[in-house]
């Protein structure tokens, strides 16, 4: 086929060699198996903002660090600058995303490079060769789709220890492979630490996953990850291979309002009283 401009690039740089068919397109990007050092591999070319559909990017850009204070500043207005800027680092957050990702052990497609816009990395394929389905595309056994909702719980754990959140986790965003779940797709990735909707973007993935896999083991829909990953992510105790009930107690105790009044009255008081003290000694002197 016809290898659009981006990947043309690639193949004239020796980057890549061929581009061999289509794989799939969507709201951020269109991503295409080629042939890379004589094996197949997967090309993801971003699309410009001007052709890219995804709503609501401000809630998941929130927190996200620019290159520089010049930079920062200028991604906060509406100047050419400014938007190219904030392009930049919105093609760039997956790829950061991805690396950090398979340093981590997360199982993730193993990149390979990201070249002017074009994110080169692993095709995920299953037993046969094929391209891997998507979680929601297979049937499973109960057992293995306990198996699989703890693979990938352990995944969301490692990610949340990178300090991120995939922040669009879903059936969808699951390849299985012939060795288990892979996760994709990271344009959403969310700061933990800095963005006000992470508590509830990691909530969702975690559901998403328990929705899914409890289609065939009803039990999962009933667990409470994320609440429990998120308490120990706040206390600073969570770590990749913290352990995990899946029960999560919220804390139902209620607010003793007629003692914090108390408190406040007797703070007033003891403030009145050093007050007074202190304008009796300045009388004296």
């Amino acid at each position: 086929m016809k290898a659009p401009d981006a990947l043309q690039e690639l193949i004239d740089d020796g980057l890549i060699e061929a581009v061999l068919r289509p794989l799939k397109s969507g709201k951020e990007a269109a991503v295409y198996v080629v042939r890379r050092q004589g094996e197949r591999a997967c090309a993801k070319v971003y699309k410009d903002l001007a052709q890219r559909s995804f709503q609501k990017r401000a809630q998941y850009q929130e927190g996200r660090k620019a290159r520089g204070s010049r930079e920062a500043r200028a991604m906060g207005k509406a100047t050419r600058f400014g938007k190219s800027e904030a392009e930049a680092a919105w093609k760039t957050a997956e790829v950061d995303a991805l690396y950090r990702f398979h340093s981590a052990g997360v199982r993730v497609p193993t990149p390979y490079g990201f070249y002017g816009g074009v994110l080169v990395m692993e095709l995920v394929c299953d037993a046969d060769g094929d391209i891997a389905p998507r979680l929601g595309e297979v049937s499973l056994t109960p057992e293995v789709a306990r198996d699989y909702h703890a693979r990938l719980i352990r995944e969301v754990v490692r990610m949340l220890c990178c300090g991120l959140i995939h922040g669009d986790l879903s059936e969808y965003n699951v390849l299985v492979e012939a060795a288990g779940p892979v996760v994709i797709d990271f344009p959403q990735v969310v700061d933990a630490a800095g963005n006000n909707a992470a508590r509830d973007l990691l909530r969702r993935d975690v559901n998403n996953l328990s929705i899914s896999l409890g289609r065939f083991a009803p039990e999962l829909m009933q667990t409470r990850y994320a609440e429990e990953m998120w308490a120990l992510f706040e206390a600073g105790d969570l770590l990749p291979d913290s352990a995990l009930s899946g029960h999560f107690e919220e804390d139902t105790s209620e607010v003793d309002l007629d003692a914090i009044e108390w408190a406040i009255r007797d703070a007033r008081e003891e403030a009145l009283i050093r007050e007074q003290g202190r304008q009796a000694a300045q009388e004296a002197d």
